[in-house]
């Protein structure tokens, strides 16, 4: 993600964030500067910036820099109906975006794109970095595996670059000027981004020689992609308009909300809070790239904490020993081992020894060493201990090709059947669980009929109906 992939070579395998299938890097800007009959208008890569007035909120920072030209196109249209329509979609959105959304404003800003672009995670994954799609893509941004190693996300057993939102940020700003400078058009760099350059150069060359227009909205293109760049213009439109049209967004302060901190070594998140003095809940929300108790020990090492805790965070850390980090240790299985032993000579138990070590089954072997739980600190990620691996599972991940991904609703509970259980377990919380089980909160409450002060109740039984990336139910056009 640290290097901005500019000179890619002819015939790299190239994936885009949204979807799976593999398509072929070749020169799609050929194409354009051959385009015959286009209608299509010209955004530059950067538009017209006006002097920006301060405001204290972010919204109105983003509607004063909006130029991006909407077009009275049809699923425009009714892609703006249904914002409309729907005011609590966009006002849940906004209390996601909250803690990250100046952050990305400012990379926008500093890299001079449209700040329309800076919406792309509402089209996404509806400001949920724990999203996570059919075809494999996760995080705010949406990158698949291909394409987020390609753009420097490190992913491994400790961590998911994907989800860390400033470290995918900075990728898909990348990604994004990448496409850009290939296609020297805005709306086919969305297009690409969500369906991949291939498919766009294909639609092109398709349009040329059949002597058709060639601008976005002619080119045949997959049904997801052609409601995928309608629907960020909509959102563009009514977020700009957001008062004529009766759209309330919660106002987020137009200053940093959080910080990101390079620690410097490895650093166990429940030690890691103490420090902040903030909940361990809250460091997870806010550092969903990492998978397990603990940053990666090779890293990344950076923290996000809330700006108002950071001075005293760095201060505690300058003066905690490197060695007082991390509470677990090494333990070398001995001959005679089992799992079930070690953990009762540790004080813990299997499944914590399992998820710390990501073991599946029961078998050691000799030798090797185990990742234990050092007895002073028991407090490991509640989405470790919330449910096994095997539960997630029981969740079959389908979708259609068409199928339009946003923008999404929650389905009610007595409109499908259930196809999943989850028996609430001691630690348990329902950020936990929806990690887990990946979906959101606010599936887990309408599928169960519950309000989010609800506390949940150990042995208590919560429904799942549709897994689906937050695919529950979905505007058809």
């Amino acid at each position: 993600m640290k290097t901005s992939l500019f000179l890619i070579s002819t015939g790299f395998m190239l994936l885009c964030g949204c979807q799976s299938s593999t398509v072929t890097d070749i020169e799609t800007h050929k194409s354009v500067n051959k385009t015959k009959k286009s209608t299509e208008y010209n955004i530059p890569k950067s538009l017209v910036r006006r002097q920006y007035k301060e405001s204290g909120d972010v919204w109105e920072r983003i509607r004063f820099s909006m130029d991006m030209p909407i077009p009275d196109q049809y699923l425009v249209n009714r892609y703006r109906q249904w914002y409309i329509d729907n005011p609590q979609h966009l006002e849940r959105i906004s209390q996601r975006a909250r803690p990250f959304l100046y952050l990305i404003v400012q990379e926008f800003e500093h890299r001079d794109l449209p700040i329309e672009l800076a919406l792309l995670p509402i089209v996404e994954s509806s400001f949920n970095p724990l999203a996570y799609s059919s075809a494999d893509a996760s995080g705010l941004w949406q990158f698949t595996s291909p394409m987020a190693s390609h753009f420097g996300l490190d992913m491994n057993w400790w961590y998911d670059g994907r989800k860390d939102v400033p470290a995918a940020t900075t990728a898909a700003l990348d990604m994004l000027e990448y496409l850009y400078k290939k296609t020297d058009n805005w709306l086919y760099a969305l297009a690409a981004y969500n369906a991949g350059e291939g498919r766009l150069r294909e639609a092109i060359k398709y349009n040329e020689a059949r002597g058709l227009d060639t601008d976005f909205w002619s080119l045949k293109l997959p049904t997801e992609t052609r409601q995928y760049v309608p629907q960020l213009l909509a959102i563009a439109d009514v977020v700009k308009n957001a008062k004529s049209y009766g759209i309330s967004l919660n106002p987020i302060p137009n200053k940093p909300l959080v910080e990101v901190i390079d620690v410097g070594s490895q650093i166990d998140l429940a030690v890691a809070a103490k420090l902040a003095k903030i909940p361990v809940t809250r460091l997870q929300k806010l550092n969903p790239g990492f998978n397990r108790w603990a940053t990666s020990p090779q890293g990344p090492h950076q923290l996000v904490v809330p700006v108002s805790k950071a001075h005293k965070f760095k201060q505690a850390l300058a003066n905690t020993d490197v060695n007082e980090r991390v509470k677990w240790y090494k333990y070398q299985i001995q001959n005679g081992d089992n799992i079930t032993v070690i953990a009762q000579r540790h004080q813990t138990n299997v499944d914590k020894i399992k998820a710390m070590n990501d073991i599946d089954g029961d078998k050691i072997i000799a030798g090797q060493f185990l990742y234990m739980p050092h007895t002073a600190s028991q407090v490991i990620l509640d989405v470790e201990l919330a449910a096994s691996q095997s539960a997630a599972k029981k969740i079959i991940h389908k979708q259609s090709d068409n199928t339009l991904v946003q923008p999404q609703l929650i389905t009610a509970a007595s409109s499908a059947t259930p196809q999943a259980g989850h028996t609430v377990q001691y630690g348990d919380t329902l950020w936990s669980i929806a990690r887990v089980y990946k979906v959101s909160v606010e599936q887990i409450i309408s599928w169960n009929n519950m309000t989010d002060r609800d506390k949940l109740t150990v042995g208590k039984t919560l429904k799942f109906y549709q897994n689906v990336q937050n695919k529950s139910q979905q505007m058809r056009l």
